[in-house]
């Protein structure tokens, strides 16, 4: 479905050097800001207390998080589990208290605000087990850049698959420096978000090339960048709509969903808006720079006659 249509195609390749170079410096500086910063983990991977605490009716969580806030546990996180009834708090480790000293402090605020808080249990997690979360999460990272290299590679090409791939890192890379150069705490939501955006991202670069590849069937006399230009122009309605719609569900997660769903929306939010951008300006930018060509995406079968046949190569 197109609600307009570009005639004009748009010459994005002519200005391809332009944006590469603001990718490259974008990406340098999320690298900096990475290794300079760090990102600011959670609890799931730095380790922590884990206290369960139940109420007799529902509970408003803006109440408890600005109690924790006031005895000094501003990064707590505070959700419902279960019920609106049962609130799960995650508390950072602090230097010179126990898990069970945590707890007691906790519950204190929390009885003062409320003397029908009652204590369900309370849990230490420990260091080790944030370091198997943050291994396991490369290693979902890693598997996801593997499939969608050898995806790429069937369905189109290397030379299209390392665009992509390049393309999609490009993203991930960039998304962990907005958190690293804000210290926006990275929790496992937002690993799961960064996963999505790869997969989001890779969706498109795909369609641009599904494009790519009818044109070169279709316009034979165009050369290579105009292939691309009229590739791209043709999925902008497309694009548009879809990444419009998509923001559209994200934003309304990251402005009504609360804090638990804060920064998992903003980290899609960052994510859809460089993944269109990459499928663009750096997927099929590199592409070109690699040197696609026709014969890369439409092999002609060549005919085998029989030398000894006296009627090969006939025409009728």
């Amino acid at each position: 479905m197109e609600f307009f249509r570009i005639r004009k195609d748009i010459p994005f390749m002519q200005r391809a050097l332009v944006f590469n170079a603001i990718s490259l410096l974008t990406f340098i500086a999320a690298v900096f800001f990475l290794l300079h910063r760090g990102l600011h983990l959670s609890v799931e991977f730095t380790g922590g207390t884990v206290i369960e605490v139940q109420y007799p009716g529902a509970v408003p969580l803006e109440p408890v998080r600005d109690t924790l806030t006031r005895i000094g546990y501003g990064d707590a996180q505070v959700q419902n589990f279960g019920t609106s009834r049962d609130v799960l708090i995650r508390l950072p480790l602090k230097q010179g208290l126990t898990s069970a000293q945590q707890s007691d402090q906790v519950m204190a605020s929390l009885k003062g605000q409320d003397a029908n808080a009652k204590l369900q249990r309370v849990e230490f997690v420990g260091p080790q087990v944030g370091k198997e979360l943050a291994t396991d999460g490369l290693l979902a990272l890693a598997c996801v850049v593997a499939g969608i290299v050898i995806y790429l590679s069937f369905r189109f090409e290397w030379k299209y698959a390392v665009a992509g791939v390049i393309a999609n890192l490009h993203d991930v890379v960039i998304i962990l420096g907005f958190f690293a150069f804000f210290q926006w705490e990275f929790s496992l939501s937002v690993l799961a978000a960064v996963l999505a955006v790869l997969g989001y991202s890779v969706n498109e670069s795909v369609v641009i090339f599904d494009r790519i590849r009818e044109t070169f069937r279709r316009e034979r006399k165009l050369s290579v960048i105009e292939v691309i230009n009229h590739a791209i122009t043709s999925t902008m309605s497309r694009t548009i709509i879809t990444h419009g719609c998509t923001q559209m569900m994200v934003l309304s997660m990251f402005l009504f969903g609360g804090p638990t769903l804060h920064y998992f929306a903003l980290a899609l939010t960052v994510g859809i808006l460089f993944g269109i951008y990459s499928s663009v300006f750096v997927a099929a930018a590199l592409a070109m720079w690699f040197g696609v060509k026709r014969d890369d995406l439409l092999k002609e079968k060549k005919e085998r006659h029989d030398p000894n046949d006296p009627n090969a190569g006939a025409q009728v």
